[in-house]
């Protein structure tokens, strides 16, 4: 029991960091300004629910994607963990990470699905978490991702629907210092998932 809170916490860790909720706030309401408030809520639903069944498909039919692309999970970590630690370190430099771009806007469906749903919230460093920590865990573990993910995309959408009471109340500049946290966090995942790529390349 104490192994599987771990795991959750390390999950959650991880999809907190990447995803950044607090962080993708600005980047929702400029993408909204023009919306009132109810239709705000909207665009948040279909978006979080939106990113929710694209990861949720990875997590479980992961080992089966592998499967079917001759996928090796050294391979995985090392390609993952590059690319993890790659939006970190744009987080660290404080750029705007072209993973997380927001500047294809259009009407209201359109934006939900993309640039919110994916890749936004749903984007390849978060898919790529969450194939990582289902990749050969048991079924309990794999229940504990989607879970967690889904706590983590109900968090989202309830920071994009207060979006604009938290910059007014947090500030531009505690946003980017939060900001700068995830992404040493994200750096040291994907260091980490590098390692032991290649320690398994190796072994």
């Amino acid at each position: 029991m104490k192994d599987l809170v771990t795991f959750a916490l390390t999950v959650f860790t991880g999809f907190f960091a990447i995803m950044n909720p607090i962080a993708n706030a600005p980047v929702f309401l400029s993408l909204v300004q023009n919306e009132d408030r109810p239709s705000r809520n909207a665009i948040a639903r279909r978006a979080t629910i939106t990113a929710f069944l694209i990861v949720c498909v990875f997590t479980v039919a992961g080992k089966y994607i592998f499967d079917l692309f001759g996928i090796t999970i050294p391979a995985f970590k090392i390609a993952g963990g590059v690319l993890i630690f790659y939006v970190g370190f744009e987080m660290l430099m404080s750029q705007q990470s072209k993973i997380h771009s927001a500047n294809n806007a259009g009407d209201d469906d359109n934006i939900a699905i993309s640039p919110l749903g994916i890749p936004i919230l749903a984007g390849p460093g978060t898919i790529v978490t969450a194939m990582n920590d289902a990749t050969h865990a048991d079924v309990i573990r794999v229940c504990t991702v989607v879970i967690v993910f889904a706590g983590i995309a109900f968090l989202n959408y309830l920071t994009f629907a207060s979006s604009q009471f938290i910059i007014q109340k947090v500030g531009a500049n505690l946003i980017t210092v939060i900001g700068k946290i995830m992404g040493l966090i994200l750096t040291i995942i994907g260091t980490q998932m590098i390692m032991q790529g290649l320690k398994l390349t190796f072994a």
